[in-house]
């Protein structure tokens, strides 16, 4: 119980200062997220990579035949079950926020390579946008979920952290070293996902004002991340699995039929080439976007901070959250199919989706019909919906999937925060998960209160770099239990024998 308290010390220290001195903990969060990625963007770049290319380098060695589980058992679910779960997992308020906002602001507003409104504009955008949610991304995710399911379903490990880096730090783990390491967990998890849960109430706000022009601003928001609070709190205390259940269908179901609405009344053609195309360029220019730093120009350093550094940092501090739930789910998976599972299914079905939206937003800019980026980034979509048929009902649907996703991941967080914070129980206590979700509640009003989706991204990028450290850790932690157990089953060295 030791994580918990101290967890959440530090965390009610947080809260208080952003509602007694906002202007403070503003100042503090935008001065430290400056210090990180100016002296640290390099180090996120490299440790990224370095993490996608060991997970690719397991699709192609011996060692991928090992499973996560016995060499005999089998995965719990059908691959078509699992694919689903990979995409509920990371199609969430993020992918919906940033579908049209991000590939129109890198064509229209801040472009990665200076050029704004051609149509070379139009395929840095999509390469770009790809980029930050393909293969890097996901490799976060798989790397985290891997050693996680390799330590706990196959040598049996308590599903922590701490307990992943035994092989380098013996029975500390178990001691104060661990505790440190799963309080660093706990924090970058409630920072991850608190953004996350801001990001959907500023969403949730920038619908209601683009169709009935509610207010923007913080009372409203507020009011948003309260009723969900209720909501995802009754099913915390009731339990009702059923009924979360029941939501992430929801959340597919509505998914997929915003995206097959767009797809079918937007610009078809232009959707499918576009995402041929950026595929192309993207996989072309993959090694020289994931070492850009830019160190000579200022202006293209700064894009780099506030795009790729930013989505880097998200997606390392949403890790141990989504690292968690792949791996429950990955059980009797041999690596190789993990991988491959992992990296490349979701990551092209995120191709598809921005290809589907950004791409009808940039159409919609390039021909000089509508104006997206002169809006705001949480009414891009609803404005790019308006301009079709049944834009209406394709803005309300959005607003419930948003919704949706919000009481389930906050949900799923709750449970998540309360298993890393009882020494791994698969059945934390009821009071530990209430707890949990009013300081996620709780962080996020205070970062929107102190600077908005600015103290969001900050705040999130400060929490991620010492969690990178320890996935650094994990992945030597990993390789070297990885290989021991390798040598002793005799894997690799087969051919050599016949």
């Amino acid at each position: 119980m030791g994580v918990f308290y101290v967890s959440v010390s530090i965390l009610l220290v947080l809260v208080l200062i952003g509602v007694l001195v906002p202007d403070a903990l503003e100042q503090v969060t935008a001065n430290v997220q400056v210090f990180i990625t100016e002296a640290f963007g390099w180090y996120y770049l490299i440790v990224v990579t370095l993490f996608t290319i060991v997970c690719l380098f397991f699709l192609i060695s011996p060692v991928g035949r090992i499973k996560l589980g016995k060499q005999d058992s089998k995965p719990e679910f059908s691959r078509p079950t699992w694919f689903a779960m990979l995409f509920s997992a990371g199609m969430g308020i993020g992918l919906v926020f940033w579908g049209a906002a991000e590939p129109i602001s890198h064509y229209a507003v801040d472009s990665p390579t200076g050029q704004v409104g051609t149509e070379v504009a139009i395929r840095d955008a999509m390469r770009f946008t790809y980029f930050h949610w393909g293969l890097h991304a996901w490799a976060i995710y798989g790397i985290v979920a891997l050693v996680l399911a390799y330590f706990n379903f196959r040598h049996g490990e308590r599903g922590l952290i701490s307990a992943t880096l035994k092989p380098i730090f013996g029975d500390n783990v178990n001691g104060i070293t661990g505790k440190v390491i799963d309080v660093i967990a706990v924090l970058a998890t409630v920072s991850g996902v608190a953004t996350t849960l801001g990001f959907g109430a500023v969403q949730i706000n920038g619908g209601l004002s683009f169709l009935f022009n509610i207010p923007v601003n913080i009372l409203v928001q507020f009011i948003i991340i309260l009723v969900v609070t209720v909501l995802f709190m009754i099913s915390a205390w009731t339990g009702l699995k059923k009924g979360i259940k029941i939501l992430s269908n929801v959340n597919m179901g509505l998914a997929v039929l915003i995206f097959l609405m767009m797809f079918i009344v937007g610009p078809t053609l232009f959707i499918l080439e576009l995402f041929t195309h950026s595929i192309g360029t993207y996989l072309q220019n993959l090694p020289a976007m994931s070492f850009r730093i830019s160190p000579s120009d200022p202006d293209l350093r700064a894009w780099i901070d506030g795009w790729t550094v930013f989505f880097w940092a998200w997606w390392i501090a949403w890790s141990p959250f989504v690292g968690i739930f792949i791996a429950r789910v990955s059980k009797g998976r041999s690596i190789r199919e993990f991988v491959f599972g992992v990296l490349f299914v979701p990551s092209l079905v995120g191709f598809l989706w921005f290809s589907t939206f950004g791409g009808t937003a940039i159409m919609l800019e390039h021909d000089g019909i509508a104006a997206i980026s002169e809006l705001a980034v949480e009414e891009s979509l609803f404005a790019v919906f308006s301009y079709f048929p049944l834009g209406f009902l394709a803005s309300i649907l959005a607003m419930i999937l948003i919704s949706t996703f919000f009481i389930t991941s906050a949900d799923s967080g709750t449970y998540v925060l309360g298993m890393m914070t009882t020494n791994g129980s698969h059945t934390p206590g009821t009071r530990i998960k209430l707890i949990w979700g009013a300081m996620l509640s709780a962080t996020a009003l205070v970062l929107l209160y102190t600077g908005g989706l600015q103290a969001l991204q900050n705040t999130m990028i400060a929490a991620a770099l010492p969690f990178s450290v320890i996935m650094a850790l994990m992945v030597i932690s990993f390789l070297k239990a990885l290989y021991k157990e390798a040598a002793e089953l005799g894997i690799g060295q087969i051919r050599k024998q016949r």
